[in-house]
């Protein structure tokens, strides 16, 4: 798919979706969001406040194979809350096997995150529904197509009139979705809890440390800067990264830095998930990065000892919120 074509048809859609008004607001429950110790409450749009049946039709949404073509993928089939909402490929597969371009990103924490795609092209958590569904390597579907079928499911009807005062239309699907992912919210790690062990805490400070200059990237409540880079982990890329979105040559080869959380359990890792391990991670960034003439200048080798790469990685676990990944609110 070109660029143009598929910045050209997200356009259209944005402007079918963002282009619906809601007849009737729907009045906010009690806090539906589990917000852990020391996080902030979501920045949530006006017309999206979580209610209970929002959160509930945006489940069902998320689970429904009925937003692909074929009946065979859904959200979740890239976003196993097992895996902190990641698929475990070295990229996603979509629709007739079909596979995608990049790996599949952690939906962990997804509410907080100031735009979308590796390459940020993608304003709000609402907007970004769209992108799965016309995307040719993953649903392959047409939204408005989506609906038709949705609207035949008398509980999806039911539901949405009771969560947004109006029959389901792509305005419902794509705020509904996005409701139930604002509840992804993961901060209870053993790290979050201070409950470390000694090598997790010299990891911790490793971590930390100017010697390695982690923070700098990834930094933060969420282990992220946000902020766009290349990190040399590869010699080579075909993707170009943001410059997709911009054209600006600058921008070549620079991606999104993701967030650490739960790191433990989303391998593979990079963009096109050419990393296997976690530990390789470490090496690479021990290295000095892979030698790319895009590559971050914060990115030196950093001369660390095998067994401080053992507390590194030891650390970087200790991010993992088993809570998170095991809670049923998330399962079918």
């Amino acid at each position: 798919m070109s660029q143009s074509f598929f910045f050209g048809s997200l356009g259209l859609l944005l402007f079918v979706v963002m282009s619906c008004t809601t007849q009737h607001s729907a009045e906010p429950t009690e806090s539906l969001i589990d917000v852990p110790p020391g996080f902030p409450e979501q920045n949530i749009p006006t017309d999206n406040q979580p209610t209970a049946e929002r959160i509930r039709l945006g489940k069902m949404l998320f689970y429904s194979t009925e937003l692909s073509r074929t009946r065979a993928v859904s959200c979740a089939s890239c976003h196993d809350p097992s895996r902190a909402f990641t698929d475990g490929r070295t990229t996603s597969v979509g629709v007739e096997d079909r596979v995608g371009p990049r790996n599949a990103p952690s939906l962990a924490n997804v509410g907080y995150l100031p735009y979308f795609m590796r390459e940020g092209g993608v304003p709000t958590l609402e907007m970004q529904v769209l992108v799965p569904v016309q995307e040719h390597h993953e649903f392959d579907m047409n939204m408005l197509d989506v609906v038709e079928r949705l609207r035949q499911d008398v509980e999806l009807q039911e539901l949405s009139r009771a969560a947004y005062q109006r029959d389901l239309d792509a305005y419902v699907v794509t705020r509904a979705i996005a409701c139930f992912e604002r509840t992804l919210v993961s901060g209870r790690s053993r790290a979050d809890q201070q409950q470390l062990t000694e090598q997790e805490e010299r990891g911790r400070s490793l971590f930390m440390s100017a010697r390695t200059g982690c923070t700098s990237c990834h930094g933060g409540l969420l282990y992220t800067s946000h902020a766009f880079t290349n990190n040399g982990a590869l010699a080579t890329y075909t993707d170009v990264g943001r410059y997709r979105l911009t054209n600006v040559g600058s921008d070549r080869f620079m991606f999104k830095v993701p967030s650490l959380r739960n790191v433990g359990v989303t391998a593979p890792y990079m963009h096109n998930g050419t990393i296997a391990t976690l530990r390789e991670v470490i090496d690479r960034y021990n290295r000095g990065g892979m030698g790319h003439p895009a590559t971050d200048a914060r990115i030196v080798p950093l001369g660390l000892r095998d067994d401080e790469c053992n507390d590194l990685e030891a650390f970087l676990r200790s991010l993992t919120d088993e809570q998170f990944i095991n809670d049923p609110r998330f399962r079918p």
